[in-house]
């Protein structure tokens, strides 16, 4: 039926189902198939990288004793059962032991892993192998002080970063709703930095997000790249995934070179235009595990924003079985602020965490928002939206409050899909 959707949510999915009289706008990325030898093509990227030399001509050049491995945290979905074969595969040839390589979980100033975690997300057969360690950013004894950077923000990275003989990092690259992407020089920050250097950088965002700059311009990814460059990255593996989390593209190299090519890739699926915003968006945050929390699933209701006029209706879709998955977020959320207040607030007293209830604030101002989650009716109102019995009831509401001639707009990947005005 073509005004039946499945849409993701947790670890299963709901069944959107529209009146024939709706004719929606389905936004979704553009349909890319994933690379048919994709162990093949990250050998491959490793072997021809772009901006460096080959990665085992590079280790054999350096002979480094200590290795440092970057890898995302739960919250970033990376292919590394494709990515780890060929890398580890360059290390024997180049002659680095199991021993000499340590896993850097970046954390940035998410919660830790446990290593039952770490086993399934890594992979059981590399948790045994090697040591894998995570990033806490309020955890003083692991940062080295960098000094300032030019913005003149403190700038503390974790030493396993710095006290290394070859940095390398592996991230995904995917739209973020105020570093422009994801993967990159977010590998060290947000990833890898203190918590203080999180929060200088991220306080950007408030100036950013009515009319958010291309990337190469944008001055919170410039930071980013500035600190990644002052600690010292030597090669990354990036990759770009399909919405069915397949492997579509692999960079390796320069920090810059590589990873600016992996952006224009991820644009290209990930933004899709629209010509005019719509009444009513009903979004999901892509299931597990986009949709843990709400901290992570927040991405999908900015994307609906984009694409929902003033006085529109957002149905969003996140299962959120950990609640608000910050405390410093949830703090500022049962201040039982109004979405003016947090406005006004977070501009003069800049708090991380409280940038993410200005995020939902700035939506919750201009619309009605309603969410489908685990949340409770209570809970959910301090996020300014109202929780919704079903699909079905949040459905009905928003096409009684704006008409059978009301423009629906439906993204069944909203966490991954960035509306973008055609003009």
């Amino acid at each position: 039926m073509a005004n039946t959707f499945d849409l993701a949510y947790g670890n299963s999915s709901l069944k959107l189902v529209l009146p024939d009289y709706v004719d929606p706008l389905v936004l979704r990325p553009r349909e890319i198939p994933g690379l048919a030898h994709p162990t093949e093509a990250v050998a491959e990227a490793l072997a021809s990288p772009s901006g460096t030399p080959p990665l085992l001509e590079m280790l054999r050049a350096r002979k480094p004793k200590r290795v440092t491995i970057v890898v995302n945290d739960e919250t970033r979905p990376t292919p590394y059962e494709v990515l780890f074969p060929p890398l580890l595969e360059v290390f024997a040839q180049a002659g680095i032991s199991d021993e000499q390589v340590t896993f850097v979980i970046a954390t940035g100033i998410h919660p830790a892993h446990s290593d039952e975690l770490n086993a399934r997300i890594y992979g059981s057969h590399m948790t045994k192998r090697f040591r894998f360690v995570n990033h806490v950013s309020t955890d003083t004894s692991q940062l080295v002080d960098l000094g300032t950077t030019s913005s003149g923000y403190p700038c503390f990275i974790n030493r396993l970063a710095l006290e290394t003989d070859f940095l390398l990092t592996i991230g995904v690259v995917m739209p973020h709703y105020f570093a422009g992407f994801s993967g990159g020089r977010k590998s060290i920050l947000p990833g890898l930095a203190g918590h203080k250097t999180v929060a200088s950088n991220h306080a950007r965002m408030v100036e950013l997000l009515d009319a958010l700059p291309p990337v190469r311009e944008n001055p919170v990814s410039l930071e980013m790249i500035e600190v990644a460059r002052k600690v010292g990255v030597d090669f990354i593996l990036n990759t770009v995934t399909n919405p069915r989390k397949e492997l579509v593209k692999v960079v390796a190299g320069d920090l810059e070179k590589a990873w600016y090519e992996a952006v224009d890739v991820s644009a290209s699926i990930y933004e899709v235009p629209f010509d005019e915003p719509v009444d009513i968006a009903i979004t999901t945050a892509c299931g597990y595990p986009r949709d843990v929390n709400v901290y992570q699933a927040q991405k999908a209701l900015d994307h609906a924003d984009h694409i929902t006029k003033p006085g529109g209706s957002i149905i969003w879709l996140a299962e959120c079985p950990a609640g608000f998955g910050e405390d410093v977020f949830e703090k500022w959320l049962r201040l039982h602020l109004s979405p003016q207040e947090v406005m006004r607030r977070i501009r003069s007293e800049f708090e991380l965490g409280g940038h993410k209830a200005y995020a939902i604030a700035k939506v919750a101002v201009e619309k009605d928002v309603a969410l489908i989650s685990e949340m409770s009716a209570s809970d959910t109102s301090l996020l300014f939206a109202h929780k919704a019995a079903s699909l079905d009831e949040a459905v009905t509401a928003a096409l009684a409050k704006h008409g059978p001639s009301a423009r629906v707009a439906v993204l069944p990947d909203g966490c991954l899909t960035l509306p973008v005005p055609r003009s």
